[in-house]
């Protein structure tokens, strides 16, 4: 299997936003979670898995559900490339029609689903209550950090990203399985809450207390060039944090030492709390798997800059961070 890049225009925004979340316990003062960072590094075990254990894990008597969440801003279907071979066992996400709803675009591009959608795809999937899930896509985990942070999101306790990706997994000598899987039907029951999400107004006022970090590339950010959304730029007061500066040249995410000084470097402190956003809620996950990685618990705006875009009267700021 080939790890082709897109455009660092492309890559650092495979998602899309959503504006009014559609569970009112989404709000920014309604969900659990603290929004202040910590300052000891997480044991990355508990955010990523290698192949030699996810391959462990899966001659295991209680496997892992392994969830193929391949998506690209120029080609959302991942199905063709999952056929033609994917981890074994592993369950294809559609990730523009499971993890995300459509309609107005006032609600960014890739609004969060319904939570019973989002339950009865993940039933559908073969997702049991309590079992542990991996994710993977072939995009250095710019689209599956979408599936890692829903569904921890979403009640989830166990759910990991393969580091590096399927290029990791194929690049260790291991055999890829072709067509479809039929898994069985899964029992889990998911509720929103779990982690702190911001919706369009907290992400308006969050500079003024916090660190908002946009995960576009550098020239989104600064309105050079906007090849989606109506309007170029970016939230007033948030900072560039580029998603794919999170990994090395192979996909695999950077020491947490080295994402945590990143971080600290654009701006992050340990007192005060961190929101992360990009074009619509997909590319800003991985920013938080990294954040998470490197201590911090941050905030996802999932309407992000296509619902700030696409809503009057919100102001837009251009050129570099200041």
């Amino acid at each position: 299997m080939t790890d082709t890049a897109l455009p660092d225009t492309a890559l650092s925004d495979p998602a899309l936003p959503d504006t009014a979340l559609s569970d009112p316990a989404l709000s920014d003062t309604a969900l659990s979670g603290s929004d202040r960072s910590g300052s000891a590094l997480p044991d990355r075990r508990d955010v990523l898995a290698t192949p030699e254990e996810l391959e462990e894990a899966l001659a295991s008597p209680e496997p892992p559900l392994v969830l193929d969440v391949r998506w690209r801003l120029d080609r959302p279907d991942g199905r063709p490339a999952y056929l033609d071979g994917h981890v074994p066992g592993a369950v294809y996400v559609d990730l523009d029609h499971e993890l995300a709803e459509h309609g107005d675009p006032a609600d960014g591009r890739h609004p969060l689903p319904p939570i019973d959608a989002l339950q009865e795809a993940a039933r559908g999937w073969g997702l049991r209550q309590g079992q542990a899930v991996v994710v993977y896509d072939d995009l250095k985990n710019l689209s599956s950090a979408r599936a890692w942070w829903l569904l921890r999101a979403a009640g989830v306790a166990e759910v990991r990203l393969l580091d590096g990706s399927l290029r990791a997994w194929t690049g260790s000598g291991r055999a890829l399985e072709t067509g479809p899987v039929t898994p069985v039907r899964g029992d889990v029951e998911l509720a929103y809450g779990a982690l702190p999400v911001l919706d369009i107004d907290a992400a308006a006022a969050f500079p003024s207390h916090g660190v908002l970090l946009d995960a576009r590339a550098p020239e989104r950010y600064r309105g050079d060039v906007e090849p989606i959304d109506p309007r170029a730029g970016h939230i007033p007061g948030a900072l560039n944090a580029p998603a794919t500066d999170n990994v090395d040249s192979e996909g695999r995410f950077l020491p947490s030492s080295e994402l945590r000084a990143r971080f600290e470097a654009v701006g992050v402190r340990a007192d005060a709390p961190v929101g992360v956003y990009c074009g619509s809620g997909v590319t800003a996950a991985a920013d938080a798997v990294a954040l998470t990685l490197a201590g911090f618990a941050p905030r996802l705006y999932p309407g992000s800059w296509s619902q700030w875009s696409n809503t009057p009267g919100r102001p837009v700021a251009t050129g570099p961070s200041a």
